[in-house]
């Protein structure tokens, strides 16, 4: 569509929001009991790390697509992919 590899990754980030926001108030819906007041606490501080984490990494790989191709991941996922295929079998 014209788009550089930038632009893609950061529109492929914006389309994975909806589904994990829906995944994540299922969950939330499902187990609402296991959301007491004691483990909101911990809730807080994994919600801070994991976004902490999620935007280094995000910003770490748009930096990598800046200076390289999908060449070497996509040999990478088509070996991994045998490699899975081969011990499902």
């Amino acid at each position: 569509m014209g788009l550089d590899r930038r632009a893609s990754a950061e529109f492929s980030f914006l389309l994975a929001l909806p589904v994990m926001l829906a995944a994540s108030g299922f969950d939330f819906v499902t187990h609402y009991q296991d959301f007491s007041g004691a483990n909101l606490e911990i809730l807080a501080v994994g919600f801070v790390t994991d976004f902490i984490c999620t935007y280094f990494t995000m910003k770490i790989f748009i930096d990598f697509l800046n200076r390289n191709k999908f060449v070497g991941f996509g040999i990478y996922r088509i070996l991994f992919g045998l490699i899975l295929l081969f011990f499902a079998i």
